[in-house]
């Protein structure tokens, strides 16, 4: 029988990663392929909270850069993480899976607001919760709206979905050369800016004792092996597997 290191996890998902290979918009092929995922983990108990980026649709920097107002930019950001956590909600019930959309802007048409004990109350009933809106507020990323939730709900670990298989010390992309590590301190991440999570985010998962698992969400099975314990990725918070 299978079961689960963790009892309950935040799933963090970049709108990137929802794009697949034509870098903007949803692809509907990842998108199920993370909700049959998600289902495997919830069929062994654990509850789950997830928490989408926009950026496969629209980044506040990018905005900004550009010359928009950046408390602008970052509210249309947070409209995106709206559209792809439907999307996901969408695909969850698809397979069979009780959801809940929960944002930090309220939009009561198409998502709850976000209230830490209703959130929690959902997760206790087995329900999968997606937080939408990041924060709520322009200025923080969505990184950093994932470790918050993490700490609001009292997640026991966040589960950093990427496209490769773990932090290096260079870009692996561009430095065939590139060390992977297995085990990193917040010290370390936040020193030498490793690429993990901004630096607010990271923050706050270590003053709040929250471990990271950065991990490759292209292959599949891989978010059943992080909650289990497996050795994959990166663990950001000290050794994982002592």
């Amino acid at each position: 029988m299978q079961t689960a290191k963790y009892k309950r996890i935040v799933l963090k998902l970049s709108g990137e990663a929802l794009a697949g290979t034509s870098g903007y918009g949803i692809d509907n092929t990842i998108m199920s392929s993370i909700a049959r995922q998600v289902v495997e983990v919830v069929k062994i108990g654990v509850e789950v909270a997830i928490v989408v980026g926009g950026g496969n649709i629209w980044r506040g920097v990018a905005g900004s850069a550009q010359g928009m107002d950046r408390a602008t930019a970052d509210y249309m950001g947070m409209l995106a993480t709206v559209i792809n956590s439907l999307a996901l909600q969408d695909a969850l019930e698809k397979e069979g899976i009780e959801s809940r959309v929960m944002s930090a802007i309220e939009m009561k048409e198409v998502a709850e607001p976000y209230i830490r004990r209703r959130a929690i109350r959902h997760l206790e009933k087995g329900r999968v919760v997606v937080f939408a809106a990041g924060t709520g507020n322009p200025y923080f990323s969505t990184d950093t709206a994932a470790a918050l939730r993490s700490a609001e709900i009292e997640a026991e670990v966040i589960l950093m979905a990427k496209k490769v298989d773990g932090v290096y010390d260079s870009d692996p992309v561009y430095n065939p050369n590139a060390v992977k590590y297995d085990d990193l301190q917040f010290i370390d991440v936040l020193n030498k800016g490793l690429g993990v999570m901004d630096s607010t985010a990271a923050s706050l998962c270590m003053d709040n004792g929250i471990p990271i698992i950065v991990f490759d969400l292209t292959r599949n099975g891989n978010i059943l092996k992080a909650v289990q314990g497996e050795s994959i990725g990166t663990y950001v918070g000290g050794k994982a597997y002592d």
